[in-house]
């Protein structure tokens, strides 16, 4: 089936989500929890003001430039891991100890280190990405057939011509696939060191109408956010496919 032919199916799933949202509000929710309706309204307001704007610059800043850093490093990183199998026994355990630590536990280390500036936050949104970006990028290169591989050196290929016509495009599409999962994780990275780091940008906003208790506005910058990481995916994901002529789901 077709992208298309789940529109309808996600559009009942969306006006599901929302009658349920407004009946619970209406009859459980009170003072903390809006209704939908209350919910968009806000979001419409907020688009509308250069609060929200401010904020999202200043949050995408360390969102570029952290993501931009994790695949700049990831990617090769990655590549290089899934072709030496030597080197990667000294690195898989970095890999496993990012996998497993609290990403909350390295704020405190960080601020410590480089301070609570555009830095810290830069590095925070990096460390979220770019453990799916090196492990996607080495899963990958190991996929590739070995048979290609002996192929490519029996006519007489040298190890940039594997690399070149070999390993990268056949390792292209789980690399894109952990470029799109990234971004996921950078967006996660962004908001928690504005929430728990210093209290900036969209995670201040987050953090003043929580303590000012409005709610619309509140969940308003968390719509607003998801809307911002959904719409990255989908531009991934749009990548992807034109890069690895296949379909993404």
């Amino acid at each position: 089936m077709t992208r298309r032919g789940h529109l309808p199916y996600q559009l009942l799933t969306f006006v599901i989500f929302a009658v349920s949202w407004e009946v619970y509000a209406r009859v459980r929710g009170g003072l903390l929890i809006p209704t939908f309706t209350e919910t968009v309204g806000a979001s419409v307001k907020l688009l509308g003001s250069a609060e929200l704007w401010q904020a999202l610059y200043a949050s995408n800043q360390a969102l570029v430039l952290g993501f931009a850093l994790a695949v700049g490093v990831g990617v090769p990183l990655g590549i290089v891991l899934g072709r030496f199998r030597t080197l990667e026994r000294f690195a898989d355990v970095y890999l496993n100890i990012l996998l497993v630590t609290p990403m909350a536990a390295i704020i405190p280390l960080l601020g410590m280190s480089v301070g609570y500036g555009l830095a810290a936050r830069v590095i925070l949104v990096a460390i979220f990405a770019i453990v799916m970006v090196v492990v996607n990028s080495r899963a990958g290169v190991r996929q590739v057939d070995p048979s290609l591989i002996e192929m490519a050196r029996s006519f007489g290929a040298n190890e940039r011509r594997i690399w070149t016509r070999v390993l990268l495009p056949g390792a292209l599409p789980a690399i894109m696939t952990g470029i799109r999962l990234g971004i996921g994780r950078a967006v996660t990275g962004m908001v928690l060191v504005e929430l728990l780091m210093v209290s900036t940008a969209l995670g201040g906003l987050m953090l003043e109408y929580r303590g000012l208790l409005k709610a619309p506005q509140l969940y308003a910058t968390i719509v607003i956010i998801l809307a911002e990481a959904l719409l990255l995916i989908s531009v991934a994901r749009w990548g992807e496919r034109k890069l690895t002529g296949r379909s993404v789901r």
